[in-house]
């Protein structure tokens, strides 16, 4: 399957925000966003006026990379987000949010989502007891996560969970730190995205 392979930090330098692809580096001075505030590439500092449709499709890139999710699977995304009852662009997000990488990353188990889908497809966790390794497996209320028995002795666990024992959960997660089991107990709302997309933008691209 394709994906991107160059830099990522570049992403967030194309969409002018930062879109946290990085960990802890996205919190540090060595953050790219924050050293260099324009575009990658030799005509990155010219100043562009971007046309509605351009502004659209920024919002869509913008939301598709944060994920990690490609072309063909977010326009997935999107047909069943209109087939659902409720307003479309709110119901993209939450099917985003309910990406399994995506709520691994959320309850602390990864320090970016690329790195929780990483520990999602080597197979370190179980939804509602059996083993699940598709980082693009749709959560439900009710699911419960949990990390293998034979995984918590992973040093590779181990760190990252020492590194975001402080992190906050999402409400619509409910996480027992001391057994490493967590519960999905809601449906995931607009308001819980922790990055500013604006949803109307790519429902108009869409629509279009």
């Amino acid at each position: 399957m394709a994906r991107y392979t160059g830099a990522v930090c570049r992403l967030c330098r194309r969409e002018g925000c930062k879109l946290y692809l990085k960990g802890d580096r996205c919190y540090s001075d060595k953050c790219s966003v924050k050293n260099r505030e324009y575009a990658p590439g030799q005509h990155g500092k010219a100043r562009k006026k971007l046309s509605n449709y351009g502004i659209q499709l920024r919002e869509k890139q913008k939301a598709r990379r944060y994920y990690g999710v490609l072309e063909g699977q977010f326009a997935h995304y999107f047909e069943m987000a209109e087939k659902r009852e409720g307003i479309t662009g709110e119901n993209l997000l939450s099917i985003l949010e309910s990406r399994f990488d995506n709520v691994i990353y959320r309850l602390g188990f990864g320090m970016s989502r690329a790195e929780a889908r990483q520990l999602v497809r080597h197979g370190h966790f179980t939804v509602n007891g059996k083993k699940v390794n598709i980082p693009s497996y749709l959560l439900s209320v009710g699911d419960v996560i949990t990390i293998k028995e034979k995984s918590r002795s992973s040093e590779k666990i181990k760190a990252v969970l020492e590194s975001t024992s402080g992190k906050a959960i999402p409400k619509w997660l409910d996480l027992n730190r001391d057994t490493l089991e967590a519960k999905v107990i809601a449906v995931p709302a607009k308001e819980d995205v922790d990055l500013d997309i604006a949803e109307h933008l790519i429902v108009e691209l869409y629509s279009k």
